[in-house]
C-alpha cells in the first residue's frame, strides 16, 4: 500500500508552476479530505479504491486536462462553483470584473445582467454581496444554464436566475442598471488555443472571429437597447484588446470609457456609462 507522504513524493506531472498543487488537489479528493489532511496524516495509507481514483486522476492530469474539470469544481471570488467540460473555467483575472460592478453602483436595488454566464461564475459572485439587486445571468448553452441554476440553488441565491438566450434574444423589454460579461474574445487563429487547459475548454466560449471581437462588438451594438438611463456595461477581454474595445464603446455613444488592470498588469475590462439622449 502507499501512503501519503509516498505518493507526494514519487507523483509526476509535467513541469508547471502548479504541479504539487495541483498532484495535492488531486490527492486531497481521492481520499475525500481538504489539502491540510496530506500535511497532517502523510502515513496514513490509501485503499485500494482510493488509489486507483487518485491514479486515474492523475493519469488525466498529465494529458493535460484541466485540474477543474477533473474534480468537477473550482473556487472563484469566495464560492465553490460546479464545473463541467462545457463552460469555460472562472478564473482568478475575472474576479475584477465582479470588484469593478460591485464599485460602480451602490448596494441599494438594481437590476443587473451577465451575458454568457457559463458555470453563473459571475452573476453569483455579484449575488453573494449584494442581496439587494436582482442578477440574471444568461446563456446560449442549455447544459450551461442547468449548470449555473445547480450552482445557484446550491448557494441558496434567491435573487439570482438564469435563462438560455444568445446574448440578448430572450430579453426583449427589459431593462438593467448594468451589464457584465466576459464573452468570447481570442482570435480563431491564435496559437494560445492549443496550448495548457484551454485545449480542453470549449471553442465557443473562447473564439470570437478572425479578431476575437465579433461577439464584443455584438454585445456593445445592442447593449443600449437594454440599459437603464446612465447604465453601465463592463466588458472583459484580452490582454491587447483594451484600446480596440474602447474606441468601440465610444462609437457607440458609451460615456466614461476605461480600461482596468487584472493582476498581472494587463488592461482586462473596459466599460462605459450610456446615456439615453
Amino acid at each position: 500500500m502507499s501512503t501519503i507522504e509516498q505518493l507526494l513524493a514519487s507523483a509526476q506531472l509535467p513541469e508547471s508552476p502548479t504541479a504539487q498543487l495541483d498532484i495535492e488537489l488531486l490527492l486531497a479528493n481521492a481520499l475525500g479530505k481538504n489539502r491540510s489532511y496530506l500535511r497532517t496524516w502523510p502515513e496514513r495509507e490509501l485503499d485500494a479504491e482510493q488509489l486507483e481514483r487518485f491514479n486515474q486522476a492523475l493519469a488525466r492530469r498529465q494529458a493535460g486536462e484541466p485540474v477543474a474539470y477533473i474534480l468537477g469544481q473550482q473556487g472563484f471570488w469566495t464560492l465553490e462553483l460546479e464545473v463541467a467540460s462545457h463552460t469555460l473555467i472562472p478564473r482568478p483575472d475575472t474576479e475584477l470584473l465582479v470588484e469593478t460592478a460591485l464599485s460602480l453602483i451602490p448596494a441599494t436595488p438594481a437590476h443587473v445582467l451577465d451575458l454568457g454566464t457559463g458555470t453563473g461564475a459571475i452573476a453569483l459572485a455579484l449575488a453573494s454581496e449584494r442581496p439587494a439587486w436582482q442578477v440574471t445571468g444568461v446563456d446560449r448553452i442549455a447544459e450551461a444554464v442547468e449548470l449555473a441554476e445547480r450552482n445557484r440553488q446550491r448557494l441558496g441565491f434567491n435573487h439570482a436566475r438564469f435563462l438560455q438566450s444568445h446574448w440578448f434574444s430572450a430579453l426583449a423589454g427589459q431593462r438593467y442598471q448594468m451589464i457584465v460579461s466576459n464573452p468570447p474574445y481570442i482570435a480563431a487563429d491564435d496559437r494560445h488555443l492549443n496550448e495548457g487547459d484551454v485545449r480542453f475548454e470549449p471553442s465557443s466560449a473562447l473564439v470570437a472571429g478572425a479578431d476575437g471581437l465579433d461577439d464584443i462588438r455584438h454585445i456593445i451594438q445592442q447593449a443600449p437597447d437594454y440599459l437603464e438611463q446612465g447604465g453601465w456595461l463592463l466588458l472583459e477581454h484580452g490582454f491587447d484588446q483594451a484600446e480596440a474595445v474602447c474606441a468601440l464603446l465610444s462609437a457607440r455613444g458609451f460615456t466614461q470609457v476605461e480600461s482596468r488592470r487584472d493582476l498581472g498588469g494587463h488592461q482586462r475590462i473596459s466599460l462605459g456609462c450610456f446615456n439615453h439622449a
